[in-house]
């Protein structure tokens, strides 16, 4: 057995090194390993049972040692040997069950006996209903929750930590510090406990809805397979499979459990990369060809994927008994990597708390050097400690996690209710970096329902209702039946039985959109069913996005089975594009059935209707055929299919052109208009399509994406015909542009639709001759059209334009979508699509509407502002907390505010505030904007400390401290002087006259005071942070589409709070609050009005003046 290494990256760049250590592949590695080492412990059991072991399997057995240390999901240098023996035992026990597993050693004949069903009726029903209650569903059982593992995260994880030091300074300066013990510590520390408590409690809580939103997005893509029940095809979903069903298997399908194969096409191929770590398809047999369970071809492992070709199977395994249950619970103990938004956001907070124990540390240090000996009766080590735990609490916005994860759930089931489903919560803000969305064009910008509007020969043009009158005419009649027979036996689709008392237009079909319009127009001219009854299918080659053509070889069963005849050669029977058949054909039939040489001439006619047709926007198919008079050459290859297989492509030659077809599948209504705000919104919308270029052009002109009467080709590109381009180059470096230092390759540019912008159609066949300058010069074209694209040309694409820096979303719906789905930044699958799409993307347009991605683009956008609206909210309420503090202890004013007021506004009033600003519509020129570049747009920056810290914050710490002046003057009597520089004065009793009991209940108020207007001037700061450019009265808060009624509830449930720690007796005595006096309810409004409107000033000079100092310094 040959044994891939895959610990080493393929290069040694850096760029390759970061990209095979991301957590995507790192993940993948894991899989393959589990799958490898599996299959290789099964290898050495299998050896083990016949033979005495060797210093071979000695090799294999240090070999998969290595391999489980070097590459398990723990590491090697971290994981114990107690844990090693733990796994070696859960891999040999698996081992040992698949060891003994011979569903791929028994013949099929075996195997149908052993599942008691039958390959043409299959099970029936009272057999299903026993398996069923004896067997669980088809779906992998969830992993074990380790509730002392996750209790333990949710209590030392995020900010807990730095609440647990705060904490811990509190509690040991209750006791055995503080002499005598302070009870206000005590409440203090029962406080922060609860605190701590409570952000647990929500990431319990955070896990769990976020954990019912990821499943009820897989309860709405429930994977549907195709069986036989009861002698009928039939669709259900894969989660009702049992032992014994027969399954039908398609390209573009992703297999529902582990099958046996008993049919398979030539070329059948499945994908299991994710197990195998192999890029190349397996191929598909119905013999066995490894005695390993995993390592033979005709078992299909539940969990891979078709990529080409069709097959039948037996459901041998379901749910955890299939090798990916197996392999599932080796790998449920894998922890969840962290997304790039994380990583940014714990930076932010790392430093934050970085700063604020450094502050407390400071504050310490200063006590002990100079307070301590200076003013040694001002505080004691108990009132220092705390007073470094209020910094710690004061300058880390510690509701911030919770806001986070509400915001992003809040805009996941937002986007779930429009019928757009996120894989991955933190994927959505990706979508605001978007500035190009390459879409395929059948089933995304087209409605995918195709239907024959036209039908060809070499000298006329029908259509289906004319076709239908020729068949039935003595003069018509063989050229149309020939066509008909073409159409009704070289296709993959066929009726669903359940519909076939309906009309024809209203006949459900099980297949592809291609065939089932083919299917529809050959039962349209005459019924099927009985067409098919006398022919017997011998071998088939599905259509395949790389061959662009389907074969079928008919055998006529009622002549064969006449005694007067001699059995008539097979028919064989081709359709496909007619670029890549014609070169096979040879003749050609005209529309009385007379055959003519394909010469010159014929070539050209023919060539001709397809640019007629294709200039329609119409899709155009060959139909072709081949009779063999003379000799059979597949007589006595029924039962070799190798063979066989060899003989039909040697023959696939010397074909005669039935005719052609041309199909109609119309864009989408709301496609232009799509087309049109994605411009608008500084994205380009190009078109990645296998389809002929005049008719990708035509749809495209459709869609609004090739405006310009002027199309550009390679020529143009070749020839350095560049004026338009340039134009365009420009354009876009006036936008956004900026050059790589390596190279001269654009990296970004964003081009908005302009008079200059010009267009480009390029064929899949003209890339081979591409050097990365023409890349460069196509990336600058505005409007793109990319024809008869292979899926590695499509992938290219894609790789091609994140080369250069683009932020790149991928459409599509079909299997050969799927390569470039998973190497863009975004993938957005089809609802209705394939399950290899669904798979491969990272979200999926559950209405098959394209018009969704503009509203997924928006809440992606929408995602980054609030969350700076977040971060820019709460550090300006933290930094105006921890001015009061800086004061006391370096200008001796008594404490403004005291420490379970830091609290409360961190984790009661500004977190209430932050969730009202989670339902903030986005701004309405949200979607006029450029796209965001992460590499230069930063969720946190130095505008954030300009905005939030230097403005905002101090604004708020400079009108809280005036008011609290205020109230010492006139209260106290108090002026400003007297209370800098008090330090020990204030503690000692007799200050300015007054006693040490008035002095506290001053001080009492004064705090309750300033804690006030902090509150107050929180509003004014949530009402200004609403927008980032728009002035209040453009995003009105009241009414109209931007209406927030939220932030008013905010306002009664912050004075709620007020009141609750002010003005209940028992809160005045625990925490050392005192009433507030009622002019101070309303003295504190005109400066959060003042703040307000200083940053409406701000925003009016941004908007109005957007190249002054104050707009580039703007967030």
């Amino acid at each position: 057995m040959e044994i891939q290494i895959v610990d080493e990256p393929p290069t040694a760049t850096a760029t390759a090194a970061a990209n095979f250590n991301s957590p995507a592949l790192r993940l993948k590695r894991k899989l393959t390993v589990k799958y490898r080492t599996l299959s290789i412990q099964m290898g050495m059991h299998n050896q083990s049972r016949y033979q005495r072991p060797t210093a071979s399997q000695s090799f294999f057995a240090k070999l998969q040692t290595w391999l489980y240390c070097k590459l398990h999901i723990h590491g090697a240098h971290s994981q114990h040997q107690t844990d090693y023996n733990d796994q070696q035992n859960r891999l040999n026990s698996n081992a040992d069950e698949l060891s003994s597993l011979k569903f791929h050693l028994d013949t099929v004949n075996q195997t149908l006996a052993k599942f008691g069903t039958s390959p043409i009726q299959g099970l029936e029903d009272p057999a299903v209903k026993r398996r069923r209650k004896r067997d669980s569903p088809n779906t992998l059982s969830s992993p074990p929750n380790r509730i002392l593992l996750k209790l333990f995260e949710w209590l030392f994880s995020g900010f807990c930590p730095l609440l647990w030091i705060a904490a811990i300074f509190v509690w040991i300066s209750w006791k055995p510090l503080g002499k005598p013990p302070n009870p206000q510590y005590l409440a203090l520390g029962i406080s922060l406990i609860v605190v701590i408590a409570l952000q647990a409690s929500f990431s319990a809580w955070q896990e769990w809805t976020t954990s019912r939103v990821m499943a009820s997005i897989t309860s709405m893509l429930p994977t549907k397979t195709i069986v036989i029940r009861n002698g009928e095809l039939v669709k259900i979903v894969a989660g009702e499979l049992v032992q014994g069903d027969i399954v039908h298997v398609r390209g573009g399908d992703k297999v529902p459990a582990d099958l046996r194969l008993i049919e398979v096409t030539c070329d059948l191929r499945f994908g299991r990369s994710m197990l195998t770590g192999e890029s190349d398809a397996s191929v598909a047999t119905v013999s066995y060809t490894d005695e390993n369970y995993l390592e033979t071809r005709n078992i299909a492992i539940m969990g891979t994927h078709v990529t080409q070709g069709s097959g039948i199977g037996i459901v041998v395994a379901t749910s955890n008994s299939t090798v990916m249950g197996r392999i599932a619970r080796m790998t449920a103990s894998k922890k969840p990597e962290q997304t790039l938004l994380q990583i940014e956001l714990t930076r932010f907070v790392t430093i934050v708390a970085i700063l604020s124990l450094l502050v407390g540390v400071t504050l310490i240090i200063i006590w002990a050097v100079w307070l301590q000996k200076s003013f040694p009766t001002f505080l004691l080590i108990s009132d220092a400690l705390v007073n470094s735990a209020g910094v710690i609490v004061a300058f880390v916005p510690d509701g911030l996690p919770i806001c986070l994860t509400l915001t992003l759930t809040l805009i996941a089931k937002r986007m779930q209710r429009q019928n757009v489903l996120v894989k991955n919560l933190t994927m959505v803000e990706t979508l605001g970096s978007v500035n190009i969305i390459c879409s395929d064009k059948t089933g995304t910008l087209t409605c995918n329902r195709m239907s024959v509007v036209n039908a060809g020969f070499l000298d006329a043009i029908f259509t289906p209702d004319a076709l239908r009158q020729q068949r039935v005419s003595s003069k018509g009649f063989t050229a149309a039946q020939r066509l008909y027979k073409t159409a009704a036996l070289c296709n993959s689709a066929s009726f669903d039985p359940a519909t076939s008392g309906l009309p024809i237009d209203k006949h459900s079909i099980i297949g592809d959109a291609t065939d089932s319009s083919i299917l529809r127009f050959a039962e349209h001219t005459c019924p099927v069913s009985q067409l098919c009854g006398e022919y017997c299918k011998l071998f088939k080659v599905p259509f395949n996005s790389k061959n662009k053509w389907m074969l079928s070889l008919q055998q006529n069963v009622v002549a064969s089975n006449s005694v007067s005849l001699l059995q008539p050669p097979p028919l064989l029977l081709v359709k496909g594009a007619p670029d890549v058949l014609l070169p096979r054909c040879s003749t050609v039939q005209d529309a009385s059935g007379q055959i003519h040489p394909l010469n010159t001439e014929n070539i050209e006619r023919l060539r001709g209707l397809q640019r007629q047709w294709s200039g329609l926007g119409q899709r155009v198919l060959l139909l072709c055929r081949r009779e063999f008079s003379d000799i059979n050459p597949f007589a006595g290859l029924e039962d070799n299919q190798a063979e066989l297989e060899r003989v039909i492509f040697i023959h696939n030659c010397n074909l005669c052109v039935v005719g052609l077809v041309s199909i109609e599948d119309p864009p989408r209504k709301e496609i232009p208009h799509v087309v049109d705000m994605c411009r608008r919104a500084g994205i380009r919308v190009f078109m990645v399509t296998g389809d002929f270029a005049l008719t990708a052009t035509a749809i495209a002109r459709q869609c609004h994406i090739i405006t310009n009467d002027r199309v550009d080709t390679i020529e143009d590109v070749h020839g350095g015909l560049l004026k338009c381009a340039q134009n365009t180059f420009v354009s876009a470096a006036n936008n956004m542009l900026q050059l790589d230092e390596d190279s001269s390759s654009i990296v970004s540019a964003v081009t908005h639709h302009e008079d200059n912008v010009c267009s480009l159609v390029l064929s899949g066949s003209e890339f081979n001759s591409l050097q990365n300058e023409h890349w460069d010069i196509i990336c600058a074209y505005g409007e793109i059209v990319f024809a008869c694209t292979t899926p590695e040309q499509k992938l290219r694409i894609v790789q091609e334009l994140r080369r250069r820096g683009f932020y790149i979303a991928v459409t599509g719906d079909g299997v050969n979508d799927s390569p470039a789905l998973k190497a863009a930044h975004i993938g957005v699958a089809m609802g209705g699509g394939s399950e290899v799409a669904k798979e491969a993307a990272d979200m999926v347009l559950l209405d098959n509407n394209f018009a969704s991605i503009i509203v997924a683009i928006e809440n992606g956008r929408l995602v980054f502002e609030n969350l700076k609206v977040l971060i820019y909210l709460m550090p300006a309420g933290s930094f105006s907390e921890f001015i009061p503090m800086l004061f006391n202890m370096v200008l001796g004013v008594p404490l403004p505010l005291s420490v379970i007021f830091m609290v409360v506004i961190c984790m009661l009033t500004d977190v209430w505030a932050s969730i009202s600003l989670m339902y903030e519509s986005s701004e309405s020129d949200i979607m006029l904007r450029a796209p965001r570049n992460p590499k230069r747009e930063h969720l946190v920056d130095l505008k954030f400390f300009g905005q939030a810290y230097c403005f905002i914050g101090l604004l708020e710490a400079l009108s809280a401290h005036i008011i609290f002046f205020v109230f010492m003057y006139w209260h106290g009597g108090f002026t400003p002087g007297d209370l800098f520089l008090a330090f020990d004065k204030w503690t000692l009793g007799d200050f300015h006259g007054k006693d040490q009991a008035t002095l506290n209940l001053l001080l009492r108020t004064g705090q309750s005071i300033h804690f006030l207007t902090l509150v107050i001037l929180q509003w004014g700061n949530m009402f200004a942070t609403r927008t980032r450019r728009l002035s209040v009265f453009q995003q009105n808060p009241l009414w109209g589409p931007t209406r927030n009624l939220r932030l008013l509830a905010a306002i009664p449930f912050t004075l709620g709070v007020v009141f609750l720690f002010c003005y209940v007796g028992w809160f005045n005595r625990i925490f050392g609050t005192a009433h507030i006096p009622l002019p101070f309810f309303f003295i504190p409004i005109p400066f959060a009005l003042f703040i307000l409107c200083m940053d409406e000033l701000r925003k009016l000079v941004v908007r109005t003046r957007p190249s002054s100092i104050v707009a580039r310094a703007a967030w």
